[in-house]
């Protein structure tokens, strides 16, 4: 039968004490044991003398007959000064299983690709805004614009509507002008043409005064007859 210099597990939950002990390898834990060789209050200081307490005599007897101390065990023999432990190297202390490294690669790979995928994100709306900061920019001075002067642009397009009026009226005032100065070059054209006829007339009649008084003898001459 092998037999082994262990720790036995005794307090209560998050309140360890554990029993310095001489059992066979076989056994459970906190099973069954052939001796107990001290106490180990984990509890107290390092400093504490409590915290580790030996009987030195049967712990030398169980080492002579065979025993084997685990490594924390074996710890404490070495400090009491019972046996001295022998240094070990263990280069792959600390280093994590097959599985651990697996689940860590997998890790490594999902975060890469969120963070891939939210660089892509924060890309994509940046260019987007671009476009869109201009129409917002030109509304805001439009805005400001109709707030600075609300009064003055509907001036400037009530004058910009009368302009084309104003335009009809002087291209009707001249026309009419044209027609009135046409009508009054008629008028003396006319008034000249009828001048010109009476002026003609008047010889004639002037002529025919003669031929008249002739007439008028003549018609005399009868009657005195």
């Amino acid at each position: 039968m092998s037999v082994s210099m262990r720790l036995s597990r005794g307090g209560s939950k998050k309140r360890p004490y554990y029993r310095i002990v001489v059992a066979n390898s076989r056994a459970a834990r906190d099973g069954k044991y052939l001796e107990q060789i001290g106490t180990y209050n984990p509890l107290l200081a390092r400093d504490d003398e409590n915290r580790v307490k030996l009987t030195e005599d049967r712990a030398r007897y169980w080492l002579g007959v065979g025993a084997q101390p685990t490594d924390r065990v074996a710890r404490m023999l070495d400090k009491a000064g019972i046996k001295e432990r022998t240094a070990t190297n263990n280069p792959q202390k600390g280093e994590p299983g097959q599985k651990a490294k697996d689940r860590a690669d997998e890790r490594a790979t999902k975060l890469a690709e969120a963070e891939e995928a939210k660089a892509a994100a924060a890309a994509a709306p940046a260019e987007e805004p671009v476009a869109e900061e201009t129409p917002v920019e030109e509304a805001a001075v439009g805005d400001a614009a109709v707030e600075e002067a609300p009064v003055e642009e509907p001036a400037v397009e009530a004058g910009r509507a009368d302009e084309p009026l104003a335009e009809e009226a002087a291209a009707e005032a001249s026309a009419e002008a044209a027609d009135a100065q046409e009508a009054a070059i008629d008028e003396a054209v006319s008034e000249e043409t009828v001048t010109e006829e009476v002026n003609e007339a008047t010889p004639n009649s002037d002529a025919g005064d003669e031929p008249g008084d002739a007439e008028g003898e003549s018609a005399q001459a009868p009657a005195e007859g």
